[in-house]
């Protein structure tokens, strides 16, 4: 039976407590580092146990270690690969997940930590919160051509080489340019991806309908409310930011503007034929109060339930 204790996540709480842990020295730099074992071999140990990241962790892989696939779709692009991390997230916690954490230390890799303070006082440290990509799991990670990979070592490789040989008071505004120019090809490279794998979004797509349909069809929304954005997502086996960030390329809206769509495509059904008041529509489609859904079919439709059933009729 575990104890308390170890339900709770270790969070080492400085880069060099992390790097400790993984077997490797104190960086040079207390607030970022690079561990380059793509140019030379590195002996990681990668901590088994549940922990949480005080830091930006930034990884490229030059192998993802297999196809990866939606359903029976696979994916292209498996040359190379990054993930993201954004402080907060946990790591680790069950022997599945463990598994896989030691199989990914067989690879070689380029790793950037970056502690969040070594941000403040640059627009980074905003802006790098707007990149969705941090939140997205593992098996949405950006797979990158081999063309793509070179532009992206070449990066890692002036990082590291700033950080190694050049510590100076503009290696500060160096490292923060090169970055930020990481994140913005990180950005475009998975806007390619999302345009590049359409058949595999267009699925999604059909499946977010399904679910959609489903939910209100079998009148989940009286009992549980408006389906969240986190509940859609769950039902596709992906995440939230993934799913939005996915939809907005393919659709230019949201998640949350296609559950309104949905909400609004019920309502007309019901508006038109049924006798339902509009307060019992709003109950029935997940609504609280009647007044939120009428102020909503009016910013979608530009009218008013009532004047939509007048004009129907």
């Amino acid at each position: 039976m575990k104890t308390k204790e170890e339900h709770i996540p270790h969070r080492p709480k400085t880069l060099s407590e992390a790097l400790r842990d993984s077997g490797m020295p104190a960086p040079q730099h207390p607030l970022i580092t690079l561990l380059n074992g793509i140019d030379k071999t590195l002996n990681l140990k990668m901590p088994t146990y549940r922990h949480v990241l005080s830091f930006y962790k930034i990884s490229f892989r030059p192998s993802m270690g297999g196809t990866v696939k939606y359903g029976q779709t696979y994916f292209d692009y498996n040359d190379g690969g990054m993930l993201f991390a954004a402080p907060n997230q946990i790591i680790g916690g069950n022997e599945e997940e463990n598994a896989t954490t030691q199989n990914d230390c067989t690879h070689r890799q380029i790793t950037l930590l970056i502690d969040p303070k070594f941000l403040m006082e640059y627009p980074l440290s905003k802006k790098i919160k707007q990149y969705n990509y941090f939140s997205y799991a593992t098996n949405e990670a950006l797979h990158l051509s081999d063309k793509e990979s070179e532009v992206i070592i070449s990066i890692f490789r002036i990082i590291e080489d700033e950080l190694n040989n050049r510590i100076d008071e503009f290696s500060q505004d160096v490292i923060i340019s090169q970055i930020e120019l990481l994140l913005n090809y990180a950005n475009r490279f998975y806007k390619r991806q999302f345009i590049t794998r359409k058949p595999v979004n267009n699925t999604l797509l059909g499946k977010l309908e399904e679910v959609l349909d489903a939910y209100f069809n079998d009148q989940n929304a009286l009992d549980q409310g408006i389906p969240t954005v986190h509940f859609v997502a769950q039902q596709l086996n992906i995440s939230s930011s993934y799913l939005s960030d996915m939809l907005r390329s393919l659709t230019g809206q949201n998640t949350q503007q296609h559950i309104h769509n949905k909400l609004i495509e019920k309502a007309k059904e019901k508006l038109s034929s049924t006798e339902l008041t509009v307060s019992q529509i709003a109950y029935d489609l997940g609504f609280e109060h009647s007044q939120s859904f009428s102020k909503l079919f009016k910013r979608k439709t530009k009218q008013s339930p009532v004047e939509f059933r007048q004009s129907f009729n």
